[in-house]
């Protein structure tokens, strides 16, 4: 974290308690000028910082920003988040986390405000305005390549699973997506680096249309997509959000390596909305029309097409249709 995040964060944790110039130099290791200038730049960004003669600084006001000490300020995780790269505007969290990988601990969180090149499955391009959730986590699991469709979804229940704490009925659309009343709120991309027989590192990036206008989408994603803001009516604390999803991610992660994927899937399963549902599953070589009737062990979604057969499809992209 830079100087600046550090002031940032005593100042949180102080909940408007002041806190003096020269504590604040000292614990930095700093000087007061140091932490006046600071100060001033967090002023300009937003914070609104009272400052009185003999007792110090105290935080009164705080804009809507992903700032990493605000995601920090009461998060309960061991892994996920301890380290927060923070960009006002990215190309791509996942790009971003990719360079970074190798050298970055498992955890690492990058976020961002908006995205001018966000991806989603496929190469397609995934639109990330201001209000929303744009962020991306480093993972460094010991499992065979095969198995990276997992993480997938896993990332797909705790997204599911974050949003339903908010009392927003969520399900899950195979493979990456979690959706509102059939709306898209949340897509999920992840991208590894691996050998043969072992991945190097996993980049698993979340989008959330937190506090998103959907009105400003193009005509025809407008009516497939939805916001949590939409949805409750009010705008949605991003950081208080940010801080149950990491939690979320990290349970479910932490599950994941020391008892196997068997009662994710279980979750997951129970919160799919795409089980029982007639689609359209195009992959690069052929388009299949039947019902989901399953997923297993691996995450491979399981259809029953039109002529009885059972299919199962590995990757690809999944329509829910309505039965004519």
């Amino acid at each position: 974290m830079t100087i600046k995040d550090k002031i940032l964060g005593k100042l949180i944790s102080n909940k408007g308690t002041p806190v003096s110039g020269e504590k604040l130099a000292s614990e930095l290791s700093v000087s007061r000028a140091a932490v006046w200038k600071h100060i001033k730049t967090l002023r300009g960004e937003g914070y609104m910082i009272d400052s009185t003669t003999n007792r110090g600084y105290s935080l009164t006001g705080a804009p809507d920003l992903l700032a990493p000490a605000q995601i920090k300020a009461g998060l309960n995780t061991c892994i996920i988040g301890k380290e927060i790269h923070y960009f006002k505007e990215i190309e791509s969290t996942n790009t971003k986390a990719r360079e970074i990988a190798h050298s970055a601990e498992e955890g690492t969180v990058v976020i961002a405000e908006t995205q001018s090149g966000g991806k989603g499955r496929i190469g397609r391009k995934w639109l990330s305005p201001e209000g929303g959730i744009w962020l991306s986590i480093i993972l460094k699991p010991k499992i065979q390549p095969l198995h990276a469709a997992r993480l997938t979804l896993l990332a797909g229940l705790a997204a599911a699973k974050t949003i339903q704490g908010m009392s927003i009925e969520a399900k899950i659309k195979w493979p990456n997506d979690v959706l509102v009343k059939g709306k898209k709120v949340c897509g999920i991309l992840t991208e590894m680096e691996a050998e043969l027989d072992r991945i190097d590192y996993c980049v698993v990036g979340i989008g959330i249309n937190a506090n998103v206008d959907t009105e400003l989408f193009p005509e025809e994603i407008r009516d497939l997509s939805t916001s949590l803001e939409h949805e409750l009516g009010h705008a949605v604390n991003r950081n208080w959000f940010v801080r149950r999803l990491l939690e979320e991610f990290e349970k479910e992660y932490l599950t994941f390596q020391k008892d196997g994927f068997s009662s994710i899937l279980e979750e997951w399963r129970n919160m799919s909305g795409t089980i029982g549902e007639y689609v359209k599953i195009t992959t690069q070589a052929k388009t299949i029309y039947g019902e989901a009737v399953g997923v297993d062990d691996d995450g491979t979604l399981v259809i029953e097409t039109n002529d009885g057969k059972l299919e199962k499809i590995v990757a690809g992209t999944c329509e829910h249709l309505r039965r004519t």
